[in-house]
């Protein structure tokens, strides 16, 4: 066990309003705010819950923290980050926070080329974090950082750490420094501090230092991986990139932002010269922690855990996501489906992602490989949307073009509430069941250690009422506009019957359960009260500048002449750049103005029939508009997710909430 002696005026104090006693196990209460609201960037927060009991006097005691514990970073940097923006207000507050301090702009950008994962977005069996090999699905040890609380003046502490296997290592630095060590996995370090007083007197402090690792699997769709929100949003160009649409003559071909920086042909032409997407193209893409997945760490599931990691000072996180945007049950989670893009960190990457149950068995085996008593903890998950053709009912109420209508129905992208409700009554049932049956054996025979996150309505506003019909929002392709009567179906769809069959099928009511006492699921649906004032259409004078005079209203956002969209095709006087995709807005919901502005994604693993004949393609334009999370929740909304999993959360790990 390596101890290091940190650089003199580097300790950090472990700051709280309760500690614990010398030999308490219990967590502690995070830090107060300052009275401006903000929270010192360099203390860590203790473990959340209740506090262990408080030493009779202001003797000195020792107090310790997992460094890092959100063990998907590698760098203790970014996890401080977050620590930092973290306060009793919850995820969402601390998400604004971040973004305030990012302009917007996105705070993942700066993380998402430092996690454990490799170029492609998938786990490795290692990872270096902070200069150290690690497991990850089964460490050796954790890095633990111990403070001396009470620390008498111009005193010397001579530390001593003794897991009862090696010989106990011993390190002597002024009491006020912090000493850095690595403790066993899986196994209790006995702590001891002997102090050397100035005046001579002597003193001693002891403490049991055990780890907790919190294995946690992430599960699901679109909505549980994040989709909408890339770690790196594209960047746009002001300057017009055509595509054609399913129409003959004069009104075949429009303009919108292009990608910034790319070199090739933005004119529509006969097709030769973009017959396939180059290299330069895939590179000037929308940055995804997991492109295939579009996963991304503004996703509810990667939050929640990583509240949990940051909460919780004696105990690690180890999380593993495995969400993919277009999962169903049966193509998705039990067996394997198609990615959504195929480029993967400037390289090609497999068009198939395997199911997201056998990713999870592989995992745990080789977790027991090397710690036979290492288990799942928590499973998050978010299913059941695109089992019931989620996408296809979104194309039937943006899709307004009587062509456009007619090619995505023949090719089977547009479905109706009553195919919907079909699969809803007969196939979902069905499925359900098989899933639940699969993630049983995983989850130690109880389902309540999955906990199922609802969906958020999407088109609510002003506390429930339907959003209207029209362009706003909508007016990134000339085939789309929200259509009324669709979407009042829909929406009634949506609230009368699927979110509640949702909520029958995880919490075993109406007899879907065979044993409800073990197949009963940890079911969240509070974020849905939240959601009612902030679906799609919602607007607020808050929401930033550019969306407000750029996108407009009545569906005049761009320039209809094509000459003049070439070189210019936003009608305002604003960059492309001046737009936030992270920006703090009334809606919470992303546009497909939003979708395309945030990460313009061309599908590249559609079916071989859906493939486009080149790059200006008319499939192309209608799906780069949608298929980067269109009609899926904003970063915002992914945090009041969050906010809402994280209790479910807690009482399934069996740990307290954190105390002001």
């Amino acid at each position: 066990m390596a101890l290091s002696r940190l650089a003199a005026g580097a300790a950090v104090l472990l700051v709280c309003a309760l500690c614990q006693a010398a030999d308490a196990q219990g967590p502690a209460a995070p830090p107060t705010a300052s009275p401006d609201g903000t929270a010192p960037a360099t203390a860590p927060l203790p473990p959340a819950g209740v506090a262990g009991p408080q030493a009779a006097s202001d003797a000195p005691r020792i107090e310790w923290e997992v460094k890092n514990r959100f063990r998907l970073f590698r760098s203790e940097r970014d996890f401080q980050r977050h620590v930092a923006a973290y306060r009793a207000d919850g995820v969402l507050a601390a998400e604004e926070r971040l973004e305030r301090d990012t302009g917007g702009r996105g705070w993942a950008r700066t993380m998402v080329g430092s996690l454990c994962v490799d170029a492609a977005g998938n786990l490795g069996e290692t990872c270096t974090r902070d200069g150290v090999v690690e497991n990850y699905l089964a460490p050796d040890d954790h890095h633990i950082g111990a403070v001396l609380a009470n620390a008498p003046a111009d005193a010397t502490c001579a530390w001593s750490f003794d897991d009862g296997e090696r010989p106990p290592q011993q390190v002597t630095l002024p009491c006020e420094e912090e000493i850095s060590a690595r403790v066993r996995y899986g196994r209790t370090t006995r702590a001891q501090v002997d102090i050397a007083r100035s005046d001579g007197a002597s003193d001693r402090a002891t403490a049991d230092i055990l780890v907790r690792d919190l294995l946690i699997a992430g599960l699901g769709d679109s909505i549980a991986s994040g989709d909408g929100n890339p770690d790196r949003a594209i960047s746009l160009t002001d300057e017009g990139f055509c595509f054609r649409r399913f129409l003959g003559g004069g009104r075949s071909e429009y303009f919108r932002p292009g990608r910034a920086g790319y070199r090739g042909v933005k004119a529509c032409g006969n097709g030769a010269e973009g017959a396939r997407i180059d290299t330069d193209w895939a590179q000037h893409g929308a940055r995804w922690l997991n492109a295939a997945c579009h996963r991304s760490l503004y996703g509810y599931q990667m939050r929640t855990a990583l509240a949990l990691a940051i909460e919780n000072a004696h105990s690690a996180v180890t999380f593993i996501p495995l969400a993919c945007t277009g999962a169903t049950i049966e193509d998705g989670l039990l067996e394997r489906q198609r990615a959504r893009e195929t480029a993967c960190g400037g390289r090609a990457c497999p068009n198939v992602v395997p199911a997201q149950l056998a990713q999870l068995g592989n995992a745990l085996a080789l977790a027991h490989r090397r710690r036979p008593d290492r288990n799942l903890d928590l499973v998050l998950l978010t299913i059941g949307a695109n089992d019931i053709g989620f996408s296809e009912l979104v194309a039937d109420v943006i899709i307004k073009s009587a062509t456009e209508r007619a090619l995505f129905k023949r090719g089977g992208m547009i479905a109706a509430v009553e195919d919907a409700e079909q699969v809803l009554n007969a196939k979902l049932p069905i499925n359900f069941a098989r899933l639940r049956a699969a993630l049983k054996g995983m989850v130690g025979g109880n389902l309540a250690h999955v906990v199922f996150v609802s969906y958020g309505h999407p088109a609510l506003q002003e506390g429930g009422n339907l959003c209207g019909g029209g362009l706003s929002g909508f007016d990134i392709h000339p085939a789309f506009a929200v259509d009324p009567e669709r979407l009042q179906r829909i929406g009634d769809f949506v609230a009368g019957k699927f979110l509640p069959a949702l909520k029958a099928f995880a919490t075993c009511a109406e007899g879907f359960c065979q044993n409800p006492s073990t197949d009963r699921m940890t079911f969240v649906d509070a974020h849905q009260r939240a959601f009612a004032d902030h679906g799609f259409c919602a607007r607020a004078d808050s929401d930033p500048a550019f969306d407000r005079e750029c996108f407009s209203a009545d569906g005049e956002s761009f320039h209809k002449d094509p000459v003049e969209a070439a070189t210019h095709p936003l009608v305002c006087d604003h960059s492309v750049a001046e737009f936030r995709p992270y920006a703090s807005r009334a809606r919470w919901i992303r546009t497909a103005n939003d979708s395309y502005f945030t990460a313009m994604t061309y599908p590249e693993g559609l079916p071989s029939a859906l493939q486009p004949s080149d790059i200006h393609d008319a499939t192309w334009g209608a799906s780069s508009a949608v298929y980067g999370g269109a009609l899926h929740p904003s970063a915002e909304g992914h945090a009041a997710m969050a906010d809402a999993a994280l209790p479910a959360a807690r009482e399934a790990l069996g740990l307290s909430a954190p105390t002001q």
